[in-house]
This record gives structure tokens, sequence and C-alpha cells, in this order.
């Protein structure tokens, strides 16, 4: 496939498609890469699991019972993680995708600390979007908020969660401790 309306002194591209599935077709080439595509996903995924996110492989668990549930765990956070990173765009999957009541309770208290009085620093997501979500952990995982700023990363979102269930933990101590 050759680019078309290439800039003019400027040698279109030539792309090539290099796969052991059959392609027929126009269709069946924009079929495979979509497939493609998916692979950062995956790779973002194993980077969240990995050293730069749980450090998975450090664990010293000795049995397969106890580290395939470890992994269940690990793998759970991970595309809790990847969900937020999807949404931080705006999408408008519905928060309930990834958090619980309580923890929706904890994500809007949450919520009115960080943003600021200014309009750069206001959660520009509807409520009840995944979005809305996405941008509170960004926040408590490190990032300033301000549009300008590059988005949140996987780590960071990562760290936000950590930092986000021990606050979710706490929220939802008040309603045993303070009826």
């Amino acid at each position: 496939m050759r680019e078309i309306n290439a800039e003019v002194g400027v040698e279109p591209l030539h792309w090539r498609l290099l796969t052991s599935h059959e392609v027929a077709g126009i269709e069946d080439a924009w079929r495979i890469v979509r497939w493609y595509r998916q692979r950062w996903i995956i790779e973002q995924f194993f980077r969240v699991l990995k050293a730069q996110g749980l450090k998975l492989e450090d664990s010293q668990i000795g049995t397969a019972d106890r580290l395939l549930k470890l992994v269940a765990i690990a793998a759970k956070a991970a595309v809790i993680t990847i969900q937020l990173l999807q949404a931080r765009g705006g999408g408008q999957q519905p928060r309930r995708v990834a958090f619980n009541d309580g923890e929706i309770g904890a994500l809007a208290a949450l919520n009115k600390q960080l943003e600021a009085k200014s309009k750069r620093l206001k959660n520009p997501h509807p409520p009840d979007s995944l979005a809305w979500a996405a941008w509170i952990i960004g926040r408590l995982g490190g990032w300033d908020g301000y549009p300008s700023s590059k988005p949140p990363g996987p780590i960071t979102f990562k760290n936000g969660l950590e930092y986000f269930q021990a606050v979710a933990a706490g929220w939802s101590l008040r309603d045993t401790c303070m009826p």
C-alpha cells in the first residue's frame, strides 16, 4: 500500500503488512492492523504487572496455588489501571466498570479536595464516567491535572490506585466507626 496525497517533494510511504494470516483484500488487511494495535495495550498490561509496576516477578511465593491467587489479584489491578489509561481522554465508559458504590463515594470526596477554584484545574469529565475517575486517580498518582500537561501514564495510574485503595479502605470505615 502506498501513501496517497504525500507532501510535495516527499517520497510517499510504502507500507507492507507481514503476517501469517491470509489477507485476501483490504478488509482483511485492516483487520490485521487492528489486531496489531491491540498489542500496545497488552504491552502496557504487562508493564503494570512487572518491574515498573506491581513487581510481580519479585514474588517469592513458592506454591503454584498461591502464585495463581497473587496473579489473579495483580491482573485485576492491572486491568483497572489499563481501563483508566484508556478512559483518560474522555471516553464515556461508566465508572462502575472499575469502582463500587463505596469507592465512588470516596472518589467524589477526593474530587472536591483535588479540584482547585480555577477553571483550569477542574475535573472536566462527567461524574458518572470512568474518565472522571481517571482524572482523580491520575492526580493521586502525582499528575498535576492541568490540560496542558502530559497525560498520566500507566505507572502514574498504578501509583494513584495504590493510594486510592488505602483512602477507600479508610472511607469505608467511617460508616462503621461513626454511625
